[in-house]
């Protein structure tokens, strides 16, 4: 099969496997990245540097994306959400494809992490909170955050995360700090979803609970305004938030008191493969922009194009992206097929793999651009940082590997057992078998 076309110019995306009403969706949103997004690209760099955090024009796009029906792109089927209800693999493409620029996302609502929110209200809400929290997500008119993460603990082991929610009367009221947290330094933020200790005394894995809480609810505080390794999110800015004694109604609460981790596991399986596409699209983004770069310039009177080296950052490239590419269509197959629990093990593969092919790519394209390569006149710092804070968010590698290495099946019998191995110890019971001398 022939390459996936990376020169970003409207012609249809890559990813075997999709076809019919996802095919055709896929290549109309390419269309509109082609024609609408990617030429307005500048103009909102110009315009998140003087200060907009949302240029006008993105509400324009919206819209048109909405008419042409390019809206709710990533929900399923079930949500009535208007949307065309691709599954995660016919999502795949169009999850890459918007990956490319770091607001492209948001045109189509499928942008983080308004989209996994959906995803779990969808699951989860009562008929109350859907019209309350979920409709106005789906309809553009609100914003969501997920808060887990907290500063005091290390919250790569969930069970530790220390925020409260306790019952009072027909309250639920909840205390604790959390950081890091997508979306919840926005200034039209709508409410969180806020994971918390509900029962201390539970199993540790049935202590915790999610209740959804308005970001105007009295006693929240915005610490600040949160970037990882300078980079901002324009889209859903990060924040160091405080819930001091905040009361909700005990109907607020999402799911099952004391089943938050599996609320959570609803949305974390499609959020990781999303932010995996993504990765795919900006690796595909930068390597477009590398083959660029080394046909234009010349160092020591010679093309950068003739320099082994480059011709084999960019051959590598290819071969991580395509490997990825087919990784993830796989883990998306998968996860539609059999749910998380099934199929996390694959989605954990993926998310260990991918993030870090493209902070590799990210790396080669520093090196071939030099200075230019760290300003934001190219989104090289950006692809390098999104890399590597997916390493960090959804959970660590280290966690990721811990588990994929505990569910490895182990071998009966000792080493020397094996029929692979050809010379045995001293004493061995296959040894008159065989004929064997010591």
């Amino acid at each position: 099969m022939e390459a996936p076309r990376s020169d970003i110019d409207g012609a249809e995306i890559g990813g075997a496997g999709v076809g019919g009403a996802g095919a055709g969706i896929a290549a109309r949103a390419e269309r509109f990245f082609a024609t609408r997004i990617l030429p307005r690209h500048a103009d909102w760099v110009a315009a998140t540097q003087a200060g907009e955090r949302m240029p006008a024009f993105v509400a324009t796009l919206r819209e048109e994306a909405r008419a042409e029906g390019l809206w709710n792109l990533g929900i399923p089927p079930r949500a009535g959400s208007g949307g065309p209800g691709l599954s995660n693999r016919d999502f795949a493409p169009i999850a890459e494809l918007t990956g490319r620029l770091p607001w492209a996302s948001l045109v189509f609502n499928c942008h983080a992490p308004d989209l996994p929110n959906m995803i779990m209200l969808d699951a989860l809400a009562t008929p109350g909170q859907r019209e309350r929290f979920l409709v106005p997500l789906l309809e553009g008119r609100a914003a969501s955050a997920f808060a887990m993460t907290e500063p005091d603990v290390a919250s790569s082991d969930a069970t530790n995360i220390a925020t409260t929610i306790r019952a009072d009367g027909g309250d639920l009221v909840v205390s604790g700090r959390k950081w890091f947290i997508t979306g919840a330094a926005a200034p039209d933020l709508s409410f969180h979803i806020v994971m918390g200790v509900t029962d201390p005394e539970a199993p540790r894995t049935a202590r915790h609970s999610a209740v959804l809480v308005p970001a105007d609810a009295p006693g929240i505080r915005v610490e600040r305004t949160l970037r990882f390794l300078g980079w901002d999110d324009h889209v859903a800015p990060i924040g160091e938030i405080v819930f001091d004694e905040v009361r909700v109604p005990a109907a607020n609460m999402l799911g099952e008191p004391g089943r938050g981790f599996d609320a959570a596991q609803v949305r974390l399986g499609p959020a990781r493969l999303h932010h995996a596409f993504r990765c795919i699209g900006l690796a595909e983004m930068l390597l477009d922009l590398m083959k660029r770069r080394m046909r234009e310039r010349t160092a020591f009177g010679r093309s950068l194009a003739e320099y082994d080296s480059v011709q084999q950052w960019i051959a590598e490239g290819r071969i991580g992206i395509d490997m990825s590419r087919h990784f993830l269509n796989h883990a998306a197959a998968e996860l539609d097929a059999n749910g998380f629990k099934a199929s996390w093990r694959a989605i954990s593969m993926a998310k260990v793999h991918v993030p870090r092919m493209l902070q590799e790519i990210a790396d080669r394209a520093l090196q071939l651009f030099g200075a230019a390569g760290g300003s934001d006149d190219h989104l090289i710092h950006h692809a390098f940082v999104y890399a590597r804070m997916f390493r960090i968010a959804d959970g660590p590698d280290e966690v990721h590997l811990r588990q994929i290495f505990r569910s490895e099946p182990v071998p009966e019998g000792a080493l020397q057992d094996s029929g692979y191995v050809a010379r045995r110890a001293a004493g061995h019971p296959n040894d008159n078998k065989t004929g064997r001398t010591q």
